[in-house]
């Protein structure tokens, strides 16, 4: 099984920034990609970036292309960096990490999640 924190949410103008922290424990060979997610009533999960346990690879959705990093270390912890904030980023962020080998965006496929870190931007 794999715990999954995170943390660095809040509150910030549009045109700020946050970095979001997911920290991983229990078993974590096991898991072969991380992701954050966002979260929102009207448009329901979707997927931000993708990083690969193991490797360099990263991927973004396109309205995260050019304002969002990915960054995973050996010491378990996944942050997510977001610049130019905008009012639509307003979402609850969650950390997930899947076992299986791919980095794909649908959310079913992640085997463990974290709780949300709430980011509203105004």
């Amino acid at each position: 099984h794999v715990q999954l924190v995170e943390s660095g949410g809040g509150s910030v103008q549009a045109g700020g920034s946050l970095r979001l922290s997911c920290v991983a424990s229990g078993a974590t060979d096991t898991v072969k990609c991380m992701a954050w997610f966002r979260q929102t009533p009207d448009r329901g999960r979707q997927k931000v970036a993708t990083t690969y346990a193991r490797g360099p690879i990263t991927e973004y959705a396109d309205f995260a292309k050019g304002r969002s990093y990915i960054s995973h270390y050996p010491n378990n912890t996944v942050y997510l960096q977001m610049d130019a904030l905008k009012p639509e980023d307003t979402a609850m962020y969650y950390c997930a990490a899947r076992m299986g080998l791919l980095c794909d965006p649908i959310p079913s496929d992640y085997d463990y999640w974290g709780q949300g870190t709430q980011v509203t931007v105004s």
